[in-house]
């Protein structure tokens, strides 16, 4: 199955860059191109993207302004994966508390970049987890905190939220852990249910945050 791509980013040389590199392969397909965060959404509307990989420095409309737009306005918005210079951005840490399902670091191989988005069109894992580690453990808060205690998680749940916080896929997991693949799905689905998070990605933060891993 073919993955659609939409790009976003103010350097036209970036996005024909990501577009021969992703093009490559012939697995996935550039669907769309925009300059700025205005553009997303109604880009969205009409190509119908699985993944959007977007800048967060934008001049105008920035990546965080466009995240939100995307995730408020859009019933079924597509995946959405940053791209940064630096990993230990605080750009990039407010774009995955908004709702980006992970980053990518412009300087990454072809191969990884690629990797990137079919990683994060499976969702299943976490791109540099340890680098969300950082971001997210110098900002512990109360309300992750809360978050947390409130949610009450089973001894397994806590098991596999520590295992997901080390950006394992639901396989590895349930090799980690005996269990099978479909186990760990609903696992997966009643720690995010229980935390009120989003997606893996956000669920990983409210962890660290909280102090839990």
């Amino acid at each position: 199955m073919t993955i659609s791509v939409l790009l976003v980013d103010d350097d036209e040389l970036v996005r024909v860059g990501l577009r021969v590199i992703l093009e490559a392969g012939g697995e996935i397909s550039v669907v769309g191109e925009a300059s700025d965060g205005a553009q997303v959404v109604p880009l969205i509307r009409t190509t119908r993207p699985d993944v959007v990989l977007m800048d967060v420095r934008m001049p105008t409309v920035d990546g965080l302004a466009a995240i939100r737009t995307i995730l408020a306005d859009l019933a079924e918005p597509p995946r959405i994966l940053v791209l940064t210079t630096f990993e230990l951005d605080d750009y990039v840490y407010e774009a995955l508390r908004c709702g980006a399902h992970g980053f990518l670091l412009k300087r990454a191989r072809p191969a990884e970049i690629v990797q990137a988005v079919q990683m994060i069109a499976a969702s299943e894992t976490l791109l540099f987890p340890e680098a969300i580690r950082h971001l997210a453990g110098r900002r512990g808060n109360r309300t992750a905190r809360a978050t947390v205690q409130r949610a009450m998680l089973t001894e397994r749940e806590s098991d596999v939220l520590r295992l997901v916080c080390a950006g394992m896929s639901n396989k590895e997991i349930a090799g980690r852990l005996y269990l099978g693949v479909e186990t760990i799905k609903t696992h997966v689905g009643s720690v995010l249910a229980k935390l009120g998070a989003r997606d893996r990605t956000q669920a990983v933060i409210i962890a660290y945050e909280a102090g839990i891993v």
